[in-house]
């Protein structure tokens, strides 16, 4: 499914996700490969001395495997879906920001959790931890976090400079330890040259979390600096500071401090074992929920 234009307050997020997901599940069943699951009901798989009367004799005809619906009370995962909320991820201007793709990729993820009998929870992260909800599966707790995300995407720009590492140092310390964390930002490069960032997310490591981090970026304007050869003037939408530049006079500079800054955080995450993934705002919001479920995999 192709993501709308743009996004405004008009546009029903909770309807969005709800078509993302279910042509996700559809593609899943009918493709060849499994790397993973793809039985969506709730069900999990029959152990000895489970009660015969919870075994789903339907599945067990079709596919001769023994499983036994799930109920409310179960979950085998806590998932914490946090993200950056600074003023550059309002980038770019026109279409779809990183902060709504963010917000998109949320709910179609809080979906498929609650699919799965899953709990999870929403952080939003400015200089300080500004909104956590409590872990939940229920209906009720994801048409309040739902919400929370269609207030978040529709919202206008904020010229606001985001602290990260102080809010993710506080959220490592407010969550359950052993949860799943999934992280939606754009990397703020002066907290990497400083190392603050990468103490946050060790932070979140060494309270046993497992951490994911989709790195938002817009391919054309910010990896390749595919600028038209004239003059241009840069604004800063955390600070509101600009600078006048001709491009293609400092592209290959740029580009030299882009693929140091690329190549510390990559170390940095395989050395802790931290799942980076460098993310286009040109890519389906699908390959997110592919991504999870093969992390999902490998933790059960």
């Amino acid at each position: 499914m192709q993501l709308p234009q743009s996004f405004s307050e008009t546009d029903n997020l909770d309807l969005l996700a709800r078509q993302l997901v279910e042509g996700f599940i559809i593609g899943l069943h009918r493709s060849p490969y499994h790397g993973f699951s793809v039985e969506f009901a709730e069900h999990r798989q029959y152990n000895q001395g489970d009660n015969l009367k919870h075994v789903d004799w339907k599945v067990y005809g079709r596919r001769d495997v023994m499983v036994t619906k799930k109920y409310e009370e179960e979950t085998n995962l806590r998932c914490c879906i946090a993200i950056d909320t600074s003023g550059s991820m309002y980038f770019p201007e026109t279409g779809i920001n990183k902060l709504q793709y963010s917000c998109i990729g949320a709910a179609a993820l809080m979906r498929l959790l609650r699919k799965q009998l899953d709990a999870f929870a929403i952080a939003t992260l400015q200089d300080h931890l500004v909104y956590l909800s409590r872990f939940g599966t229920t209906s009720l707790h994801y048409k309040q976090q739902i919400a929370q995300l269609q207030q978040l995407a529709s919202g206008k720009h904020q010229q606001r400079k985001t602290h990260l590492s102080a809010a993710l140092h506080e959220l490592a310390e407010r969550i359950h330890q052993r949860s799943l964390v999934i992280l939606f930002t754009d990397i703020p490069y002066g907290e990497i040259a400083d190392q603050s960032f990468l103490d946050a997310v060790l932070h979140l490591r060494y309270r046993k979390n497992e951490v994911v981090i989709f790195h938002l970026v817009d391919k054309a304007l910010e990896e390749d600096f595919d600028l038209e050869n004239v003059p241009h003037e840069l604004i800063d939408l955390e600070t509101g500071r600009s600078v006048k530049l001709h491009p293609h006079s400092i592209r290959e500079k740029y580009l030299l401090h882009l693929r140091a800054y690329r190549e510390k955080i990559s170390n940095f995450c395989q050395q802790h074992h931290i799942d980076l993934i460098p993310y286009g705002l040109d890519q389906p919001i699908t390959n997110i929920l592919q991504q999870y479920l093969q992390k999902r995999a490998r933790l059960m």
